[in-house]
């Protein structure tokens, strides 16, 4: 069966490879058999001895016809199965030739679009010949595509970029490439590709000309590096300046300082107080100018760190209370209780931007008072400082322009009350840095809101300390004598405690109230008269067993009536309220006893401190020399790092060591940061440690960490502030009495 197969297998490929002689052999012997037949048939009828019967004749010829009739009809139903099949063939064919034209014209397309892509296709077999590059690698290239297959051109390669290689393999590089168009850049994707099974893979190069996007990089690279290099420069011109600037500065503000400490004449102490007082302004203004300058170079760093919320906005009114007072404004604050104790953010940056809105609150302010409110903002975490004024008040169409550089609300108030207009941007792009928002309400002649909404997270240590000061007033009446800003934050913190407050600004008013109720306390502000509050205190004897006056920082050694068991001093701090409102009325307040006289230095050799200071300026050096002996310390003046370097080696070799040394940074011959190190380097070796602190003008990060890593204790800022310095000396001389 399977030879039989095999014949038959034969057979067929024999017809189709030699058709006509198939053709011919088929021919031949359909020819001969019925040829053959015909012809016997016919000779063996006529022979004689055939034995001829016309019935047998009949009968043969009839079955031959029906064979010839079953071989006809067999042969027909053939030809229709052929024909059925060679239908379906056809209809099967022509789909073959439809999808054999959609492939054409597909293969068509892909081609032209592959050949005229503006990519650079190059294919190259595992000899690294091209074997087909398109029309833009051919453009580019300058040649044929028939004289680059079969080659291995590449082009010159004048610069090799980054390169990098995907998951999948493609390596991915840019190259500056030479080509007859001049030198361009091609990001290069490469990787292998199989085009037909059984052959070898070929490397795929399709290339991008990037050399405008390179170049255009590279000149915003460079722009940067530029930009870069001119903000270091500014960094170190601002250094300079500030120093050359600070440097005279430190000798106008101390030597006026030290002139009021002299007897002068009531016109002499007026132009030294003038002279003080513009270089105080001088000051603020270069200090807003150098912030500007940082928030511009991108050198504003802010910290993260916990402070107490309530004692930093406490610490801003009392500080700012007496520019208040001496205008006849009130100026108060109130925390929420809502808020933590402690919070965790650069204290520094948010007293700068209260400081700035508050200080320009009561500068536009001319009846009334400042309000420095503190609530829950709207976030979680946000806290909402609020700092309200009844001054002047700012047109809507001057509300955003004042948060610009060198922007006021109009010039009428630029002559009245002066400044750069530098304050509320530096403000503005501080409270931004913290990721919070500053917006403005306000309407001309009715004050003005400031709103600083910044995110500040609770500290861990805060939640574990105390809780808020407050004081249990459930149920107990509380009568408060004032009126303005201040009243209407004190009666409100009365209400959160549970008291049951009344609050009036006439005293015959609260006179005639005082016998309708017993009272828990009375509180009464000076600024109603000192004959009617204390005609007041008198009064409420019978009625209040508590009964507090309120007083400002100017009016409190002023005499008091033996009627009040106590005081406040505006603006009050919550914990002293708190304090004077659950203390027991029978004891008489500490407050009221005369004030401890803090005793004088001594001034006694026996108890300074020997201080060596290196400083090369003359004036400054005079200052230092004055604040210290009228300090009561010992003074050894060096003019450069030299002669300080030297000072210090001999007292040292002669085991008189100093205590302190004050060393300028700026300094010829020498610098301080110089002279440091070596100091330090010498006392390594034979031990020891002499307290160095920086005196420096330059009010950079890179400056103080440059002390510190010199070997520094400390800097202090010039202008030379005198109670941080003696503050600095006696807490070092604190030190060595208990070394003693």
């Amino acid at each position: 069966m399977g030879r039989t197969f095999r014949i038959k297998v034969r057979m067929r490929r024999f017809k189709r490879q030699h058709p006509r002689i198939a053709f011919a052999i088929r021919s031949f012997m359909i020819f001969s058999a019925t040829f053959g037949g015909a012809y016997g048939f016919v000779t063996g009828s006529r022979s004689e001895t055939s034995g001829y019967d016309p019935n047998a004749f009949a009968i043969g010829a009839s079955f031959l016809f029906a064979l010839a009739c079953l071989g006809l009809a067999t042969l027909s139903m053939r030809l229709r199965f052929v024909n059925r099949r060679m239908r379906k063939l056809a209809a099967h064919n022509e789909t073959l030739i439809d999808r054999n034209w959609e492939l054409k014209e597909a293969e068509e397309r892909a081609r032209s679009l592959f050949e005229q892509q503006g990519d650079l296709i190059v294919l190259r077999d595992d000899q690294g010949c091209i074997t087909f590059a398109n029309d833009a690698y051919c453009t580019l290239a300058g040649q044929a595509r028939a004289a680059l297959v079969g080659t291995r051109f590449d082009f010159e390669l004048i610069e090799q970029g980054n390169s990098a290689r995907e998951s999948a393999g493609t390596r991915i590089h840019d190259q500056k490439i030479m080509t007859p168009l001049g030198a361009r850049w091609i990001a290069w994707r490469e990787g292998y590709v199989r085009l037909d099974a059984g052959q070898p893979a070929e490397l795929q190069s399709v290339g991008r000309d990037v050399t405008d996007r390179t170049e255009t990089e590279r000149a915003l690279s460079e722009a940067r590096d530029q930009a870069d290099a001119a903000n270091r420069a500014k960094s170190r011109f601002l250094a300079m300046a500030s120093h050359e600037i600070r440097t005279p500065l430190n000798g106008i503000i101390g030597m006026g300082g030290l002139l009021l400490d002299t007897h002068l004449t009531p016109e002499q102490a007026t132009y030294a107080r003038a002279v003080k007082t513009s270089g105080e302004a001088l000051m603020a203004l270069i200090e807003e100018l150098l912030d500007y300058s940082k928030i511009e170079a991108g050198k504003l760093d802010l910290e993260q760190r916990p402070f107490a919320l309530s004692t930093l906005i406490e610490d801003i009114t009392e500080l700012l209370a007496p520019r208040a007072q001496a205008k006849e404004l009130e100026i108060a604050a109130y925390v929420d209780e809502r808020l933590p104790l402690e919070v965790i953010g650069d204290a520094a940056r948010l007293r700068q931007v209260l400081l700035n809105l508050a200080g320009n609150a009561i500068k536009f302010t001319a009846q009334g008072g400042v309000a420095l409110i503190v609530e829950p903002g709207i976030w979680p975490n946000e806290i909402s400082f609020l700092v309200r004024d009844t001054g002047i008040g700012i047109a809507a169409d001057a509300q955003q322009r004042i948060f610009r550089e060198f922007e006021q609300a109009d010039e009428r108030v630029a002559r009245t009350y002066g400044g750069t207009g530098l304050g509320l941007a530096i403000s503005e792009r501080i409270v931004r840095r913290m990721g919070g928002r500053i917006t403005l309400t306000s309407e001309p002649g009715k004050g003005a809101t400031f709103e600083v909404a910044i995110p500040l997270a609770p500290s861990q240590d805060g939640a574990k300390q105390a809780a808020f000061p407050s004081a249990d007033l459930t149920g107990k009446s509380v009568l408060l004598v004032a009126g303005g800003i201040e009243a209407s934050l004190i009666a409100r913190r009365l209400e959160r405690w549970g008291a049951q407050t009344c609050v009036v600004s006439d005293a015959a008013v609260a006179e005639a109230l005082l016998p309708e109720r017993s009272w828990h306390a009375v509180l009464i502000d000076r600024a109603v008269g000192p004959a009617a509050a204390d005609h007041l205190g008198e009064a409420a004897r019978a009625h209040a067993p508590q009964r507090l006056v309120l007083l400002t920082s100017s009016s409190r050694h002023d005499h008091l009536s033996s009627a009040f068991t106590g005081f406040l001093v505006k603006p009050l701090r919550t914990a002293s309220l708190a304090a004077r409102l659950t203390m027991t009325p029978e004891v008489i307040a500490p407050d009221l006893a005369p004030e401890p006289v803090e005793p004088a230095a001594s001034g006694t050799p026996a108890q300074g401190l020997s201080v060596l200071v290196a400083e090369d300026n003359e004036i400054n050096a005079l200052l230092m020399r004055s604040l210290l002996t009228k300090l009561g310390h010992h003074v050894v003046i060096a003019v450069n790092g030299e002669a300080a370097l030297e000072s210090w080696l001999a007292a040292s070799s002669a085991g008189m060591p100093y205590d302190l040394v004050l060393m300028d940074i700026q300094m010829p011959q020498l610098d301080g940061i110089e002279a440091t190190r070596r100091i330090r380097a010498h006392e390594a070796t034979i031990g020891g440690h002499t307290p160095i602190l920086a005196l420096t003008a330059n009010t950079l990060v890179e400056d103080r960490y440059a002390c510190f890593e010199a070997g520094m204790n400390g800097f202090l800022i010039k202008p030379l502030d005198r109670d941080k310095l003696e503050e600095a000396l006696a807490g070092l001389a604190a030190a060595r009495q208990l070394a003693l």
